[in-house]
């Protein structure tokens, strides 16, 4: 999965969002797609980019990627 890819998903996590759990969204999106974020290194920045939102929910990735040693997210 390429960083492209990754911000289309993003894009849709957020727009699909509930009013008000936008940010929630973004974090889970952090949460979810950890392992392939961190085992390529990718650069959140790039992934946030490729998405289209604002840069500044770069921060928000980054949380839900330090959240995702310690959730596991429900289906």
């Amino acid at each position: 999965m390429k960083e492209v890819e990754l911000g289309r998903i993003l894009k849709t996590m957020y727009d699909k969002a509930p009013d008000g759990y936008q940010v929630a969204n973004i974090h889970l999106f952090g949460v979810k797609y950890a392992s392939v974020i961190l085992k390529n290194n990718y650069r959140v920045s790039k992934i946030v980019n490729a998405s289209g939102i604002n840069p500044s929910y770069a921060t928000e990735v980054s949380k839900g990627i330090k959240l995702s040693r310690y959730v596991v997210p429900k289906e």
